[in-house]
């Protein structure tokens, strides 16, 4: 059954007004879903930022979308790596020196399903690492512009926070044993969902509203991101689902986050957006299920308390 109060079809783009004068910040913006959510807010007139690892693929992402839309399309990139701090910082700086405004911070990147434990240079593992602290640190560090702008921050998840333990392992959060591919992707992403509720929680209790925090997955749609970092098993599995009614195109995977940052009809904070139709992989975009693992009031406070020391950042509301 259809959750959504956008109809049969659920929330399309062609909901999206004019979005003149708007900036959008997207993180993994060079291909998949990120590009198709670029794709789509350059058509209705918006500035996008990308903030991307490669800037060769950056600017053949770039490329591609001033062929389409001519060069006049408002589209850069600031190079950053999620999975190094000091990058995510050096970033943010340049962000705050040359974008004035953020309507919408999409917090799209993410890696998955890394076959073998690897840590990120600043000690965290890998999909932890990227997904979540580069993420919190980013988050942190442009707030008070997205503020300033009465913007939104947008985190992507997955479904796969319905794997694994459905909890943080705080006693071992870098997996020093017993590492799994998918446990640990589904601890990442359960990490994000649990910080964006937190963050509603911090700013309702400040009496803050000039921020609106909004949850979405994209469902199971066609993109690299087990290509490129999961292991050949994993590579097989995926290239199997893909020729199945299970998997969707990436820009319908992108309809949530873009959903997410610009719908003002959405007013639900406390909820899980995406794909309504079979398993909530795909169909009609709207409000999904939400399960009550990924609300557990003490683990969202300690995670936030655990990450603010991890990435040296102290978030102040």
């Amino acid at each position: 059954m259809t959750n959504t109060p956008f109809g049969p079809k659920g929330w399309t783009p062609a909901r999206l007004g004019d979005q003149s004068g708007k900036t959008f910040l997207i993180t993994g913006a060079n291909s998949g879903t990120g590009f198709q959510a670029a794709h789509t807010l350059l058509k209705t007139n918006a500035k996008v930022v990308m903030l991307n690892r490669s800037a060769e693929k950056s600017q053949a992402a770039i490329a591609e979308l001033k062929r389409e839309f001519g060069t006049d399309a408002d589209v850069c990139f600031v190079r950053m790596d999620l999975s190094v701090l000091e990058s995510v910082r050096e970033a943010a700086t340049e962000v705050l020196k040359s974008v004035s405004r953020i309507d919408a911070l999409i917090n799209n990147a993410a890696i998955a399903q890394v076959p073998t434990r690897q840590l990120t240079v600043d000690g965290f593992e890998s999909q932890l690492g990227t997904n979540h602290m580069g993420h919190f640190l980013l988050n942190g560090l442009l707030f008070d512009r997205i503020a300033q702008s009465k913007g939104r921050i947008v985190v992507v998840a997955s479904l796969g926070y319905n794997m694994g333990l459905k909890t943080v392992r705080f006693d071992d959060l870098n997996w020093d044993g017993g590492y799994g591919a998918n446990a640990a992707y589904s601890q990442s992403k359960l990490a994000q969902m649990m910080f964006a509720y937190e963050l509603q929680d911090r700013l309702s209790a400040a009496r803050r509203k000039d921020v609106e925090v909004y949850v979405c997955h994209p469902g199971s749609s066609s993109t690299s991101l087990i290509t490129t970092s999961g292991s050949r098993t994993m590579r097989f599995i995926w290239w199997l689902m893909t020729k199945t009614p299970l998997v969707q195109t990436a820009e319908q995977g992108a309809y949530p986050e873009i959903m997410c940052a610009t719908e003002k009809a959405l007013t639900e904070q406390r909820a899980l957006y995406g794909p309504t139709g079979r398993l909530e992989m795909v169909g009609p975009v709207g409000k999904g299920t939400l399960n009550a693992h990924a609300l557990d009031k003490a683990v969202m406070t300690r995670l936030w308390e655990v990450s603010e020391q991890a990435v040296g950042h102290e978030w102040h509301l």
